[in-house]
């Protein structure tokens, strides 16, 4: 016999407190109408009702809260074991922290754009362990594969344009980091069933070097599914350059003096995800691109990354649940009243009615 909720236990001091407040309150009401009616008057007038069975009813009541409370404190006996299963794909999100992904074509900026979506996709996800990268001119892994979604959400929200050493997109490094981290924290394939891997590429496609997509079809033949989220818009914008309090400073500028304007190469990204045999996404403000990743990633064939065993206690509240109720109706048929007896009326010996 255990409790899964021993705290309600804590309402068990209501029943002396009521107990003791009754007694007062019942005293308290007999001089009172001693006083108003007189010593002789007032035990005639009241001389029907039975203190037993008054003090009974109470009594009844107060142990119907008691067996509510052990309900309430969810008494348990007996117990199984029950496998507890957590299935969901690999999925590495390769994000771009290259300075263009400060441009402010979307608000306040494609850097930002790009963490709310992700966030948002972190809410969607279930069972699914996700790991991070953040890549430029360089890339390295910000967090290994895991489950635990409140961690990721904290190392997106941390993702910096200095979380790299090196600036400019180097797609081919993103997704030999993205293969790599797979090999180092993910579950391997055997013949009973096979792993389902993903890299989601969140950039605005600038600056890409070429042999991307060599790999990308590479990675696609070993079963490593591509998918692209751009960030941006094709108008483009200028990238500014703020100094350590947020304030703008200037905007960045090519070796001739003239301002940068950098739009979004959604045609790379798209044919990365064709090559990768994944999907390409236009992130837009509010649209519904993390639910459609989401789908697309339950379209997949799941592994089991994770099994343990549970212990299932069976619930026994229902016992003192019923057992309080029957006293509750108990004490509704029960009368306060003591039973018929006889007055004298002269010379007759009637009923009282």
């Amino acid at each position: 016999m255990r409790f899964a909720a021993p705290e309600a236990f804590q309402l068990l001091w209501i029943i002396p407190v009521v107990w003791i407040a009754s007694i007062a309150f019942e005293r308290r009401a007999r001089r009172t109408l001693q006083k108003g009616l007189g010593e002789k008057l007032a035990p005639f007038l009241s001389s029907s009702v039975s203190r037993t069975k008054r003090s009974l009813k109470l009594a009844l009541r107060l142990l119907a809260f008691g067996c509510f409370v052990v309900a309430l404190a969810r008494p348990q006996l007996g117990k199984s074991m029950q496998e507890i299963k957590v299935q969901g794909v690999e999925l590495m999100i390769a994000f771009d922290v290259s300075n263009s992904m400060l441009a402010e074509d979307t608000k306040p900026s494609r850097m930002q754009h790009a963490k709310t979506e992700m966030m948002r996709l972190m809410d969607a996800l279930s069972g699914d362990k996700v790991g991070l990268i953040a890549f430029a001119g360089s890339a390295v892994t910000i967090s290994p594969l895991t489950t635990d979604k409140s961690s990721l959400k904290m190392f997106i929200d941390s993702l910096s344009t200095e979380s790299v050493e090196t600036q400019g997109t180097n797609f081919t490094k993103a997704l030999t980091e993205a293969s790599e981290a797979f090999d180092r924290g993910g579950v391997e394939s055997d013949d009973t069933h096979k792993t389902t891997r993903v890299i989601l590429v969140v950039s605005d496609g600038e600056d890409q070097e070429k042999g991307a997509l060599d790999l990308a079809k590479k990675l696609a033949a070993d079963g490593t599914r591509i998918f692209t989220l751009a960030v941006g818009t094709e108008r483009g914008s200028t990238i500014p350059q703020r100094d350590e309090r947020g304030f703008l400073r200037s905007y960045k500028r090519d070796r001739s003096g003239k301002e940068v304007v950098s739009t979004v190469h959604g045609d790379f990204l798209r044919e990365l995800a064709s090559v990768g045999q994944g999907a390409f996404h236009h992130a837009t403000f509010g649209g519904p691109e993390a639910q459609l990743i989401k789908s697309d990633l339950e379209k997949l064939q799941q592994t089991e990354f994770a099994s343990s065993l549970a212990t299932q206690y069976d619930e026994r509240f229902q016992i003192p649940l019923f057992i309080g109720f029957l006293i509750l109706l108990g004490e509704m048929i029960l009368s306060e009243r003591k039973p018929a007896g006889r007055i004298w009326k002269g010379r007759f010996e009637v009923p009282e009615s």
